[in-house]
């Protein structure tokens, strides 16, 4: 694997897990909405896009 693929994998790893710890509310869901446009973004092979949607979820985990 590349570095940025692992990048990338270790990052969704951190959101998952903190994802599933997270109580359900506000922060929940957005955090869904950007974990759901990063799928899109892979599935597309857009790069930049799943990283930003990646940052964006770690960002709202904070």
């Amino acid at each position: 694997m590349t570095p940025e693929i692992n990048k990338a994998a270790d990052k969704m790893k951190y959101v998952k897990t903190n994802w599933d710890k997270a109580p359900d509310g506000p922060t929940k869901d957005a955090v869904l909405k950007h974990c759901q446009a990063d799928e899109k973004a892979h599935t597309a092979k857009n790069d930049a896009e799943t990283n930003k949607e990646l940052d964006a979820a770690t960002h709202a985990l904070a």
